[in-house]
Formats: C-alpha cells, sequence, structure tokens
C-alpha cells in the first residue's frame, strides 16, 4: 500500500507538471494555434485608438530653439519659437524664479522672439501653443540655460555708431578675454568701405584687433563694421555673444604736420595747407615721438599729473599737477597730448621744445578764448584726424601705443592678420 501511494503521488506530479507546461504555453502565445486570440484582439484595439488619435491631432508643427536640456546658450537671437502648418497663438518664457520675459509673435503667426537679450547664467522654461487651419492646438515646451559671464567673451570697438571721423581713424576692437582662435574670430568681423578700398585686420597681442586700409579712408566714404560672433569659439569653452552692425562716416581729410626741430605744424586739408601754428613739442630731455598718430580723444580741459605718467619728484610727486589744461587731444596711451599751453610765455611758441613730450600750443586758462590757437585747432579737429611728428631726436612711436597702425608697412600690417 505505502509502494502505491507513492507511486501515485509521482503520477500526479507528472501530470500536473505537463498541465502547468500547457498553461505557461497559453499564457506566453495567447491560445497557441488561435491567431485571433485575446493579445491579437488587444493590439488591434490599440492600434485603432492610435490612429484615431492621430487623425484628431493638429497639423501645426512647433521648434523650439534652443533644444530642451540645452546649456551655454547665446543671450542675443539664440532664442526662437517657429510653426509649420499652423500659427502661434501664445508664447511664455520664464526665468526658473518665474519672471516672465516679454516677446513676440510676427505679423504672419509663424514665428517669436524675445524682445531683448537673456540674462547670463539663468534658467529658462519656454512654452509654446499653435493652431492648424481646423482650430486643433499643439504644444511644445523646452528648457535651457544661458551663457555664464565665466564662458562668454565680448568685443568693445571705437568708432561709435553713426560717428563722422578722421581719415586715420582705425576700426578697433578690444576683447574682454584672450582670443585663442584669432583666425574663427577674425572671421567672423567684416570692415569694409563705400570707397571699395581693401580693409584688413591687424593682431595686437590676445585682446585687440584693429581694421585699416593700406593708406588713409577716402574723404566722405562709409565704414560698415559688422561683427558675427555670437557662438563663435574665441578659445576653449569661451563663446562670442554679439551679433551687430554699425556704419560710421569719414569726414574731410586733414592731416597735421608736427615739425620738431622748426617748431610749426603745418594744418593740410583736403589736400590744401589751411594753417601754420607755431608749437612747442618735447624737451631735449624728453622729446616728441616721432611717427603718424592719431586722435583718440578730445577734452576742452583735462588734470596732467606727472606721476600718472612716469615723472616724479624725489617725493614721489609729480614734476607737474595741472588740473585744467585746456583744449587737450590724445595721441597715446602713454600720454602723449596735443594741447593747449596757458602757463609758459608765448615767446615759447615757434622757438623753444619745452615740454615733458606733449606738443603745446598758445592758450589761455579757461579754455574759452576762441581766438587762441589751441582753441582753432581743437574747434577744426576730428576723433581720427592724423597729427605727424617728424624730425625729433626720439624714437617712432609704436603703433600699438595708441590707434596709431598707420606706422607699420602694409607688408608688416598684413602679416599681423589672421585671416
Amino acid at each position: 500500500m505505502r509502494t502505491d501511494s507513492k507511486r501515485r503521488r509521482r503520477s500526479l506530479v507528472a501530470i500536473s507538471a505537463v498541465l502547468g507546461g500547457v498553461l505557461v504555453l497559453s499564457a506566453c502565445d495567447g491560445g497557441g494555434d488561435d491567431p485571433k486570440g485575446a493579445g491579437a484582439a488587444t493590439a488591434k484595439s490599440q492600434a485603432e485608438v492610435d490612429a484615431a488619435a492621430a487623425k484628431d491631432a493638429s497639423k501645426a508643427k512647433i521648434v523650439i530653439t534652443p533644444k530642451d536640456g540645452a546649456t551655454n546658450i547665446a543671450l542675443n537671437e539664440g532664442t526662437t519659437v517657429a510653426v509649420t502648418d499652423g500659427t502661434l497663438t501664445q508664447v511664455e518664457l520664464k526665468t526658473s524664479e518665474g519672471a516672465a520675459v516679454t516677446g513676440k509673435i510676427a505679423a504672419d503667426g509663424k514665428t517669436w522672439k524675445p524682445d531683448a537679450a537673456l540674462k547670463r547664467s539663468t534658467k529658462y522654461a519656454l512654452s509654446a501653443t499653435a493652431k492648424d487651419t481646423e482650430g486643433k492646438e499643439a504644444h511644445e515646451n523646452a528648457s535651457f540655460t544661458t551663457l555664464s559671464p565665466e564662458n562668454t567673451f565680448v568685443g568693445s570697438f571705437v568708432p561709435e555708431a553713426d560717428q563722422t571721423v578722421g581719415v586715420g581713424m582705425p576700426v578697433s576692437i578690444t576683447f574682454n578675454k584672450p582670443i585663442k582662435d584669432k583666425k574663427a574670430v577674425q572671421a567672423a568681423i567684416n570692415v569694409s568701405s563705400s570707397s571699395g578700398q581693401e580693409v584688413v585686420g591687424h593682431w595686437f597681442g590676445e585682446q585687440r584687433l584693429d581694421f585699416r586700409p593700406e593708406e588713409y579712408w577716402k574723404a566722405n566714404s562709409t565704414v560698415t563694421l559688422k561683427l558675427a560672433l555670437q557662438g563663435v569659439q574665441g578659445a576653449p569653452g569661451i563663446a562670442g555673444v554679439q551679433n551687430k552692425t554699425v556704419n560710421f562716416k569719414i569726414g574731410r581729410s586733414q592731416v597735421s604736420t608736427v615739425d620738431a626741430k622748426t617748431k610749426k605744424m603745418t594744418v593740410t586739408r583736403d589736400g590744401a595747407v589751411l594753417k601754420t601754428i607755431p608749437i612747442s613739442a618735447g624737451s631735449p630731455a624728453n622729446p616728441t615721438y616721432n611717427g603718424q598718430m592719431v586722435i583718440s580723444e578730445k577734452f576742452k580741459e583735462t588734470r596732467m599729473n606727472g606721476a600718472t605718467v612716469g615723472f616724479t619728484d624725489g617725493d614721489g610727486k609729480g614734476e607737474y599737477d595741472i588740473k585744467d589744461v585746456p583744449h587737450a587731444m590724445r595721441l597715446s596711451n602713454s600720454g602723449t597730448f596735443i594741447h593747449g599751453n596757458y602757463w609758459g610765455p608765448d615767446s615759447v611758441f615757434g622757438s623753444a621744445n619745452t615740454s615733458h613730450g606733449c606738443v603745446g600750443l598758445n592758450d589761455k586758462q579757461g579754455a574759452n578764448d576762441p581766438s587762441q590757437p589751441a582753441a582753432w585747432f581743437f574747434d577744426n579737429s576730428l576723433i581720427g584726424d592724423v597729427v605727424t611728428v617728424v624730425n625729433s631726436p626720439d624714437k617712432t612711436i609704436k603703433p600699438e601705443n595708441g590707434l596709431n597702425g598707420w606706422n607699420l608697412s602694409w607688408a608688416d600690417w598684413k602679416a599681423g592678420s589672421a585671416a
């Protein structure tokens, strides 16, 4: 009896195992040989639902730039929304703190962009809604983070937009970070003239790029500067954020020649001598630089302290400190000016060189006497006019000392281009 009982239990176990296998197979293939089982019915039902949903969906397709999750996004013109087969009805852009950013949908309803540049190092969330011709809505969302100051660069430039300048004024761009890929940055900048003159860039170090033609700009021409630096990699991990176009006007041609030996300055305008003015240049101990120098700043009155340019007494104070130098115009970064002089006797001008390196013209204190030579020259000069010094015992000024790249030959100038 015990033996039969064991056999019976083993038989039941075996039968259960077989049935279990059948049950498992049934659960996996939905009925074995039945192609129209429950699984097929479920798949068909889902396909019908998907087809119905697709049929009911809006035909409008929204594209948000930048993509969701993007980082290091440019502050200018890096954010847009566009739609095809529909029109935009609502776009919202907010910072992670909830501050709304205003923007406008174009008149045709096809695009949107913010009204102003975005903030640096800020996370934004953008949501857009559009409708197709049947009024069915489409929605799209994206979040992104803008560039931080640490990984962006900008260039400040002279001259300013719409300014009228002299024929010697270069386009000078100073970058706030060192530029390692000079070729890429220079390729994103274009300077052209209505005169048709060839314009070439020249790098002074890693943070300054100047542009000029071979000869002075043609009088009464227009120069255009185009910056397309947005997204340009100036150095590893450092991108530009500027897209800008500016124009400036070249005025009449005026070049003044200071002869340190004869102590006279000849002012030539449009090829004709306009005036000859007695001057006092740098003394034998502190001669004026030779070379072509461009007026970069004008001040009706300014303070000049010798200590700021290395002229000090034994006590460390400046050898001079004149708080109201009249009619001063800068010629170099190192402190060379052409300016009025009211403290020297009238007899000095045209007869003796007495300054610390500047070019002095007779003037009155207060800068209010238009009959004085310095006042006349100030009133008749533009930023960008050229003052050329000759016959001084000093060396020629370095081209990077001020806006004075004209002291390089054309071959040397072009050699400094990264194009």
